[in-house]
């Protein structure tokens, strides 16, 4: 009888775990505003972890050159995809623990998520898992 017990809990731990259901509350907002350096350019660094961006709320100028330096901490495979062409916005990449640099110039103010599409299986996506984040164009 113990065995049985023990086995649903042990089922139930692992179901919630796996669907994204956890204990830690909402996700913290962790911003980062980008100085436009002396060469023109806005500089970002961003890290990318289990289920997480950090920075996740990015704020730029518009017309102004971006350029983010992303890296992902090792183990599970992660991207980095912001679709928003009319803005001056269009990545899809692959990330890996060395930094990877990524140019655009945003041309439109808005606020343009940014997210990870990988997936394993039939579980929920890194995104429906928290990994996302929002780039805000500001005048």
């Amino acid at each position: 009888m113990r065995t049985i017990v023990f086995g649903i809990i042990l089922f139930l731990a692992m179901s919630l775990i796996l669907t994204g259901v956890g204990f830690a509350g909402e996700k913290e907002k962790k911003t980062h505003t980008a100085v436009v350096d002396k060469d023109g350019v806005q500089r970002v660094n961003i890290l990318a972890g289990s289920y997480f961006f950090e920075p996740n709320y990015i704020i730029v100028r518009v017309n102004v050159p971006v350029e983010l330096t992303v890296k992902k901490e090792p183990g599970t495979p992660h991207s980095l995809v912001i679709k928003a062409p009319d803005a001056g916005m269009d990545v899809k990449e692959s990330l890996s623990t060395e930094p990877k640099v990524i140019r655009f110039t945003p041309t439109k103010i808005g606020k343009y998520p940014f997210y990870c599409d990988n997936r394993l299986l039939f579980f929920k996506s890194h995104r429906d898992r928290g990994m996302e984040g929002t780039i805000d164009v500001a005048e």
